[in-house]
């Protein structure tokens, strides 16, 4: 830390208690100066020879008769004062980066100017500050945030502006040139761990990362720390990444984690303040820089402070733009009142609605020819495909709610497009648990919800879990089991004597598949299979038909329920009519049931596909 001393005479102001300062001497003082509490008791001839003021103050008590001097708003208070009249007798006083800013306040109060003595006390400070305190990268700091009590006098003499600016000024040098200390200590990322294990001694000190200046400008309050941000900005030489960085890390210092604090403690109008104005200094490169788990997190505490709308709403249009690298668990907003809901879905909604549009916008959701183009749809695609994942978690968490209604849940499943769902398991997975968590739903209600999700786009395991799964309709069970068999049939169907690659067979063709042998296969089974209606009632009253062939089917459908395999019977004592015209459409299949071959299986399943269309 810089100082200078100023005076060569030893200390004679001497104390008598907390309120009563003197100077020691054979001259009897003849003025008395009152500063807040304190009283001074001093001399005239050196008060009135540095300072003009002082002379105006002598000269009105004089006429009043008066040797009483009051000075009730003096800026820096009794301490500030000392250091005035301290210089006036010529005793050695120290000033340093923590007394400079009071002191040159006190003195431009008194008039120390060069009017009226050369050297005074306000060149003299002028001349430290600018030769060593603004070139000192840690003595700026704290000379800008003692500055704060001294308002509106620090603000007038320009101190807040030139520390603003050589603050700014410093976090802009170009890392390897610095060689002052700061404080850093945050830990490395693992590139940068890697980096520093290769790095000699010597090299260590002279790395300097380039966000070095972040956590010492986290002492500043709220107000000052804007300040310096905002020239930080307006210079244009800052990457958005290190201003994401700081403001992040600002954060993380003055927001407390503790919910009952941010709400009903003392400090909850300076986390306000700290939420709106992180808000407004956030990078304008689509808050690049900034997670957007760290921008949820705001949200939150935004929400939780009542900051004001437009935070709120800069704050989604952020998120929005990155939702794509959320998490569910930074989604979990707990609502507030006169929500219902234990988490705030119309705000998740709200998100979701802001991004599909955002994307609409940005590529048109359909494929540019060039280059250039392309790459940015595919960015775009995969980016929907994390959107898509993230959706289906958030439904599978909220789905415990008791409160949420369904069409809540449905249009927070709509949102997205049917290419952000590869697959359909994690959707399923919500359905059911909301199922369990709401049993009071009705039969249309089930069957919207159900229609939801695609069952051609369940996994082999889902698929497996559906068909057990006592929740979801017949109707569904039915269809997760005919797709089922319909895919394994494609999958092990023999090749021809001109085994070629076909592409309806591979993954990405797979739904076609399923549709062409349906088309190719069920048509001899229409007729017969569109009058066949299934209900509980009836599947009851054909159990003596579900056990004369539950030894036949036991090795295929064993892992089923109960409910599943006297629907297979039913088909199983149908297909006994069309034995001949099913071995003659599915090659190499057997008209018995007790056999579940390839062709069997394929066989089985087709007859499913009017089954599903004829529950209800």
């Amino acid at each position: 830390m810089k100082f200078m001393k100023l005076g060569s005479k030893p200390d004679a102001l001497q104390a008598d208690g907390n309120c009563i300062r003197y100077v020691s001497s054979e001259l009897a003082t003849d003025v008395t100066v009152n500063v807040g509490d304190v009283t001074f008791h001093l001399h005239k001839f050196p008060l009135l020879s540095k300072s003009n003021r002082l002379q105006k103050l002598v000269s009105k008590a004089n006429e009043e008769n008066s040797d009483d001097i009051y000075l009730d708003d003096f800026p820096g208070g009794p301490k500030a004062f000392e250091i005035c009249a301290k210089f006036c007798y010529g005793i050695t006083v120290t000033l340093n980066a923590y007394n400079v800013v009071a002191a040159r306040c006190a003195a431009e109060y008194l008039e120390m100017t060069e009017d009226v003595d050369r050297g005074n006390l306000v060149l003299k400070i002028e001349v430290f500050l600018n030769s060593s305190i603004f070139r000192c990268w840690k003595d700026s700091i704290i000379v800008l945030q003692t500055s704060k009590s001294l308002l509106p006098w620090s603000e007038d003499l320009k101190i807040i502006g030139r520390c603003t600016d050589s603050i700014a000024s410093k976090t802009s040098v170009d890392p390897a040139y610095i060689t002052w200390s700061y404080t850093y200590n945050r830990k490395l990322s693992e590139p940068d761990k890697i980096v520093e294990d290769k790095m000699t001694f010597l090299e260590k000190i002279e790395s300097v990362p380039k966000d070095w200046w972040v956590e010492d400008i986290c002492e500043l309050d709220i107000d000052l720390y804007k300040r310096v941000m905002v020239t930080v900005k307006s210079m244009g030489r800052m990457d958005g990444v290190v201003i994401g960085e700081a403001l992040q890390t600002y954060a993380f210092r003055w927001i407390p984690d503790s919910v009952d604090t941010l709400v009903y403690g003392a400090n909850a109008s300076r986390t306000k303040s700290v939420v709106e104005t992180i808000v407004c200094l956030l990078p304008y490169d689509n808050s690049i820089g900034c997670s957007c788990s760290f921008l949820l997190k705001l949200l939150r505490v935004a929400i939780l402070v009542c900051a004001n709308e437009s935070s709120k709403k800069e704050l989604m249009k952020s998120i929005s733009l990155k939702l794509h690298e959320a998490c569910v668990k930074d989604l979990l907003i707990p609502a507030r009142s006169p929500q219902t809901t234990t988490y705030d879905v119309h705000l998740v909604q709200g998100l979701l609605n802001q991004y599909m549009n955002d994307e609409k916008g940005r590529c048109g959701m359909d494929v540019v020819e060039d280059k250039h183009g392309e790459d940015e749809y595919i960015l775009a695609r995969r980016s929907l495909l994390n959107v898509g994942k993230l959706v289906d978690g958030y439904l599978g968490e909220i789905a415990h709610d008791p409160n949420l209604g369904l069409s809540s849940f449905a249009d927070l499943s709509q949102s997205i497009p049917d290419f952000a769902r590869p697959d359909h398991d994690g959707l399923y997975r919500a359905i059911d648990t909301y199922l369990k968590e709401h049993p009071e739903l009705t039969k249309a209600e089930r069957k919207k919800l159900c229609g939801l999700m695609d069952v051609r786009k369940l996994t082999a395991e889902a698929s497996m879990h559906a068909a057990q799964n006592e929740c979801l309709p017949l109707r569904v069970v039915v269809q997760v089991l005919f797709f089922d068999q319909v895919r394994s049939s494609i999958s092990f169907q023999p090749l021809g004597h001109n085994s070629m690659y076909d592409p309806s067979r591979s993954p990405m063709n797979r739904d076609e598949g399923c549709k062409k042998t349906m088309g190719d296969n069920c048509q001899p089974l229409k007729n017969q299979m569109s009058h066949l209606r299934i209900k509980d009632e009836e599947l009851h009253k054909n159990g003596k038909l579900g056990k004369k062939n539950s030894k036949n089917s036991k090795s295929g459908l064993q892992l089923l329920p109960s409910r599943s395999r006297r629907i297979f019977d039913k088909l199983w004592s149908l297909r006994k009519v069309q034995g001949e015209n099913r071995s003659s459409e599915t090659s190499g299949s057997s008209s018995s049931p007790t056999s579940l071959g390839h062709g069997d299986t394929k066989s089985y399943g087709l007859s499913l596909r009017h089954q599903r269309h004829s529950i209800s």
